[in-house]
């Protein structure tokens, strides 16, 4: 009879992985998004197009593309990555230039007139971003944000084509063990859809703090 309590560790230590995945890979990607998206806005034409290149190379290529780039390719170039850091730089990037687009648009949805009310009154740009803007734009990305994590959170599950042992990694050689294909698929889906689940409790709660003291601004 089959002992499944160390294949469940096994797969607990799969899921530890792709807890850490998520959440480097979700700050890397929060970085990159405010920077690329920002960086649209720039009066400067060339920090536009470099923004630009890099929204739509990473959401017009393929995370698995992207991930065997960094991972297999870069070492040519002389720059050798980690199997957890290839993960985290692949994921964060590709999910960062989605979050790119969220950033800039809801930067844009400010209204106009208190935009302007902020270049009366001789405020900086940056004070005007961190005064003005962002207060009232962040609310309206978050939600956006939570699923971005959350998708980000599934494509961990590439990484397992690189050797690294997150869930599926683990769920796979579970199945290759012991001939049961079930149990342990049936297990990540449960892990995948109650971290899915956290998240999505976690940028709920974040809404709400973001979004007190705004009552009336618009």
């Amino acid at each position: 009879m089959t002992d499944w309590s160390g294949y469940l560790t096994l797969i607990a230590g799969g899921a530890l992985m792709t807890a850490q995945l998520t959440l480097y890979g979700s700050a890397l990607a929060l970085v990159a998004a405010f920077a690329a998206g920002l960086a649209r806005l720039s009066r400067f034409f060339a920090v536009r197009a470099l923004a630009t290149v890099y929204i739509e190379f990473f959401r017009g290529t393929s995370i698995f593309v992207q991930l065997f780039w960094v991972y297999f390719v870069l070492p040519f170039a002389g720059i050798t990555l980690s199997p957890l850091a290839a993960g985290v730089l692949a994921l964060g990037l590709n999910v960062g230039a989605y979050g790119a687009e969220v950033v800039r648009g809801a930067v844009l949805s400010v209204p106009k007139d208190q935009v302007e009310a902020t270049v009366a009154l001789n405020l900086t740009r940056f004070q005007r971003m961190r005064h003005v803007i962002l207060p009232q734009a962040l609310p309206l990305m978050l939600p956006t944000f939570g699923n971005n994590a959350i998708e980000l959170l599934k494509a961990t599950a590439v990484v397992s084509l690189i050797s690294l042992p997150d869930m599926t990694f683990q769920a796979q050689v579970v199945r290759a063990q012991t001939g049961n294909t079930l149990l342990p698929f049936v297990t990540i889906l449960v892990l995948y859809y109650a971290m899915a689940m956290a998240i999505g409790g976690g940028v709920r709660l974040l809404e709400r703090r973001a979004t007190r003291g705004l009552d009336g601004v618009r």
